[in-house]
């Protein structure tokens, strides 16, 4: 495997990671910047309370792109064992 193929799948599997993990990381954003809002504005300062909203965002965000997620990840496996004649040589 040349040092070429190597950082192209490095930058790949980068990529991957971000685009899957951008979902969940989006919407636990929004949601913690919501909480901040309004604990700002409530003046309640409990530290426990924006961990809830964001574990139930983050699942949301999971059942609602899982599929696509998942079809993501199956498609750069399935490119990964393609290539891989190509990578021993």
């Amino acid at each position: 495997m040349s040092s070429d193929m190597a950082i192209q799948i490095g930058r790949d599997a980068l990529y991957m990671v971000l685009l899957i993990s951008a979902p969940m990381l989006g919407l636990g954003l929004l949601v913690g910047v919501l909480v901040s809002i309004f604990q700002a504005i409530t003046q309640i300062q409990e530290q426990t309370l924006s961990f809830i909203p964001k574990i139930i965002a983050v699942f949301v965000a999971i059942l609602i792109f899982g599929p696509w997620m998942m079809h993501l990840m199956v498609d750069y496996t399935r490119e990964l064992f393609l290539h891989m004649p190509q990578m021993i040589r």
